[in-house]
């Protein structure tokens, strides 16, 4: 792959880096604005298939996404630049922080809230853009309502492992029309790069454990503890936050500074995982160092990205079959019902509680679908709304 391409798709995730508010379900929007909408760089059913795949993955869904795009359109060089800008603006400002915390003034409470109402937006304009592409019909609808109803009654990580199984299981049997999309079957990696993955994930996870028992208080036990909890964590940054927790607390920091993290977290766009930059660099002697930041910081995303393109490679042999066609259209009616169900609970739940939050939310949404305002100007004004009228 050229130089060139390398550097634009650097630009383009630097970019979505450095604007992405709103946790892993309101950057999959983001994403689809750009990569699937703006940019072209596939279409809208090869997205569906790659946000499928990384549902069910531990890991950090939309960075194993916007990995897989880099891989897609540059090669593994793609993949390294994918990732190295979606993550480093919220991991340098996280870096920054561990450095500055005693001066560092809490962020105010109508900053993170305009964030929130901004998240609302976003997920919503992608919920109903996927919606019109990939729910479309009788059972397709169903399969959709379904998987969000099953979502909202019982969440979890081995549910939308469940809801996905049942969305191909229910796929197969109601949607026999559905015929392979154009180019659905292209794969990321090689079969021998899938599995060189799988071994890379196996034998980090192995030396990982063998750290934590033979040296429990050394460096390498700090890092291994990172990729621990990458490797085993489903659901996102907001759920291995308590791995990490249990494991840093109180032996490499205290309580309070893991939580101003956290809370300062919220208002960064980008990664959650991003975090580990604080978190190795605040961390008690021996392992806080930059160069201590920068291993948790690639522990904690390894793991997932390297079961990502394994992943991907099965989820693309799978479907280069004509047969696992209308199977595809069941699991992508039901990344559509995921979507949705993530958009009412937490993003919904958590940002509206009154009517004036409904307002701000809904006319963010007409700025994002009907007037085609920039994503970072509706953040902007969604913040401006929020500190104004508190």
């Amino acid at each position: 792959m050229s130089g060139a391409r390398v550097g634009d798709v650097f630009a383009q995730a630097l970019r979505l880096g450095a604007t992405s508010f709103g946790g892993p379900i309101a950057h999959l929007g983001y994403f689809e604005r750009t990569y699937v909408h703006r940019l072209r760089w596939l279409d809208g059913d090869e997205y569906a298939s790659l946000v499928a795949t990384c549902q069910v993955l531990p890991g950090p869904t939309s960075s194993q996404v916007g990995f897989l795009i880099g891989l897609r359109r540059a090669g593994w060089a793609g993949a390294f630049a994918a990732w190295l800008g979606f993550t480093a603006p919220s991991a340098l400002l996280m870096l920054a922080f561990a450095w500055t915390l005693p001066r560092f003034a809490t962020s105010p409470a109508g900053v993170l809230h305009g964030l929130s109402l901004a998240t609302v937006a976003v997920v919503a304009q992608a919920v109903a853009s996927m919606a019109q592409r990939l729910s479309v019909g009788f059972a397709r609808r169903l399969i959709a309502i379904v998987a969000a109803l099953a979502m909202l009654l019982h969440g979890g990580a081995a549910m939308q492992f469940l809801v996905l199984a049942g969305g191909a299981a229910l796929g197969a049997l109601a949607c026999r029309d559905a015929a392979l999309p154009r180019g659905e079957a292209a794969m990321v990696a090689t079969p021998r790069a899938a599995i060189a993955a799988v071994l890379l994930a196996s034998l980090g996870g192995v030396v990982a454990i063998a750290s934590a028992m033979l040296a429990p208080h050394g460096a390498a036990a700090f890092v291994a503890l990172f990729y621990r909890a990458g490797a085993l964590v489903f659901g996102g940054g907001h759920v291995v936050l308590p791995l990490l927790r249990d494991g840093l607390v109180p032996a490499w920091m205290g309580d309070d500074a893991f939580l101003s993290a956290y809370g300062f977290a919220q208002a960064l766009p980008g990664p959650l995982f991003a975090i580990a930059a604080y978190l190795g660099a605040a961390a008690s002697p021996p392992a806080g160092t930059p160069a201590m930041a920068l291993l948790a910081l690639c522990a904690l995303f390894l793991p997932g990205m390297l079961l990502a393109v394994a992943a991907h490679h099965l989820f693309a042999r799978a479907v280069s079959f004509a047969p696992a066609a209308p199977a595809l259209a069941g699991v992508n009616a039901a990344v559509v019902g995921l979507l949705a169900a993530a958009l009412y609970d937490p993003v919904l739940t958590t940002a509206v509680h009154r009517p004036a939050d409904a307002i701000v939310a809904l006319g963010a949404f007409a700025l994002l679908a009907v007037a085609r305002v920039p994503p970072l100007v509706v953040v902007a004004a969604c913040v401006a709304c929020a500190v104004l009228v508190p």
